[in-house]
């Protein structure tokens, strides 16, 4: 460390969710590792996953099962090459996890070799999915998050914001990084970095995702010259708590695959009219139905009931959400629970190769962040923590394999606020903040046309000049941060879903309703 404003460290990670802290471990006995967190270090995506982790561990499934349940629900746009990695790659990385303490449920009638519970959610074929009850994302954060800060090679810097990467003669070597306790700009070298700042689903009105999903990592790799794929699927979980104090809390998918029906206030079911699948459809038909029905009726939700289901089961089985849901005054053993869609998964997002790097030489990514080919058009239920992981993994390995041959880590610059000053109307940010998120949720949504993605590109076009107005002008913040890469996600949502004139999995237009095979293919941003 040369001083408190000019680290230099040999792996810096900007992010600490399950792919960034799967790495920084995995890393952490070779090299030395800095991990970057925009919040504290269980603020992520990742603590909030209910469902699980799907991976073939029984004898009546298989991994050509998962792999084509995989690709169906990918609508035609997987990677075929990414879900064979990740699909014989899934059992190794949930040993890894067990390895590490990680407390998944038990099943007493499994055997002793795999004594873990199973649950099968949307798209899937069979019970693959091993969970820690309803809150299988928190116990894999608490245990990695615990490991994290135990090892002596790791530092950990949290309340630390992501600027902008630092590119050197065509070789990325580090990052500038906005400190909130400090309130500067510090510049860290290292001699590879990762992004897993997960997700951008907070560009939309409504998110299950928390505040800190601002789509950083794609923002900032796109300025630094890398290719940006497929960020017209953004795919919108089916039933978020409608709660006026609830917040982004969702309902699990897996509640559906354990007998819970969509119904309507009459509590008649809708879902068999829309998909033979019924309630285990994938979830961006389950979302469309959803909107449908909502639109088609003025409903301000609609139902998920459970209550058919033995009490102890449900309680044994979803804790977390009957604990929530008591909150608000439901019993979810006897009353249905209103739902509505919410932005949930970002399916695009930075190019990668299956050792996890970009274009950009010493930068790789792994987890929301990255386009891997393995969602396509869509994500399956519980594939995303498993991509996490099995990325994250591929990456570290490669790094490993390079790591002597890495060129050093050099000296930054200092970060230059000679020509800037404190902001003058923080109410800009707030204002452009609500308007982007606004125009996103209203203009391209579960439902798009032409003329409403025009409207948001209109508008897009217009916050984004009058924010790089601002950056220019005042020093940064992490709201102003934010913002900015926001804005910048959202221009990549938008551009990505004008070039595709059809409708498929996620990306659903008035104007193109059927799919076109001259679109079988990612949409590509250089």
């Amino acid at each position: 460390m040369a001083n408190d404003y000019s680290i230099n460290t040999e792996v810096l990670i900007l992010g600490s969710g399950a792919a960034g802290l799967c790495a920084a471990l995995h890393l952490a006995d070779h090299c030395k590792v800095s991990v970057i967190c925009k919040g504290g270090m269980m603020e992520g995506s990742s603590r909030y996953a209910q469902g699980g982790i799907a991976a073939v561990q029984s004898a009546d499934d298989s991994l050509e099962s998962h792999v084509q349940d995989t690709l169906i629900a990918g609508a035609g746009l997987c990677d075929r090459v990414a879900v064979d990695f990740v699909v014989n790659n899934a059992k190794a990385a949930i040993q890894w996890l067990v390895d590490q303490g990680v407390d998944f449920t038990k099943d007493p009638t499994a055997p002793k070799s795999w004594p873990f519970h199973l649950v099968r959610e949307g798209g899937h074929s069979h019970r693959r999915i091993i969970h820690t009850n309803d809150a299988t994302g928190y116990s894999v954060q608490s245990t990695l998050t615990r490991l994290v800060r135990e090892h002596p090679n790791i530092q950990v810097y949290e309340h630390h914001t992501a600027v902008d990467l630092v590119v050197r003669n065509q070789h990325c070597v580090g990052a500038y990084i906005y400190s909130e306790q400090d309130k500067c700009v510090k510049a860290f070298s290292a001699k590879a970095t990762i992004l897993a700042t997960g997700g951008a689903s907070r560009v939309y009105l409504y998110s299950t995702n928390p505040v800190v999903s601002s789509g950083d990592g794609v923002a900032i790799a796109y300025r630094a010259g890398c290719r940006i794929a497929n960020m017209e699927f953004n795919q919108f979980h089916p039933t978020c708590l409608y709660h006026p104090q609830a917040g982004s809390f969702l309902i699990t998918e897996a509640m559906r695959g354990e007998g819970a029906h969509l119904i309507l206030p009459d509590g008649s079911r809708f879902m068999p009219r829309f998909d033979e699948r019924a309630e285990l459809a994938p979830r961006d038909i389950v979302a469309r139905a959803i909107d449908h029905e909502m639109k088609r009726l003025g409903l301000d939700c609609v139902y998920l009931d459970i209550s058919h289901r033995e009490p102890e089961f449900v309680k044994s089985h979803f804790p977390t959400i009957y604990e929530k849901c008591l909150q608000f005054g439901i019993d979810i053993t006897k009353d249905r629970i209103p739902v509505v869609p919410a932005a949930h998964y970002t399916c695009g997002g930075v190019m990668i190769d299956h050792q996890g790097q970009t274009d950009l030489p010493g930068l790789y990514a792994a987890g929301e962040v990255a386009y891997t080919g393995l969602h396509g058009a869509n994500r399956m239920a519980s594939n995303s923590l498993l991509e996490c992981l099995v990325y994250a993994t591929a990456a570290s390995a490669h790094i490993i394999e390079h790591h002597q041959s890495l060129p050093s880590a050099q000296i930054l610059p200092a970060w230059d606020e000679s020509q800037v000053t404190d902001s003058e109307d923080e109410v800009v940010i707030t204002q452009n903040w609500d308007e982007l998120r606004r125009t996103m949720w209203n203009y391209v949504g579960i439902v798009r046309s032409d003329k409403r993605l025009q409207r948001a590109a209109d508008r897009i076009a217009l916050l984004k000049r009058e924010v790089e107005e601002y950056y220019g002008a005042f020093k940064v913040t992490r709201d102003l941060l934010e913002l900015r890469n926001l804005i910048m996600v959202a221009d990549l949502i938008v551009r990505s879903a004008q070039s595709r004139k059809e409708s498929r999995g996620l990306h659903y237009t008035i104007d193109y309703i059927n799919t076109d095979d001259a679109f079988l293919h990612p949409t590509i941003i250089r």
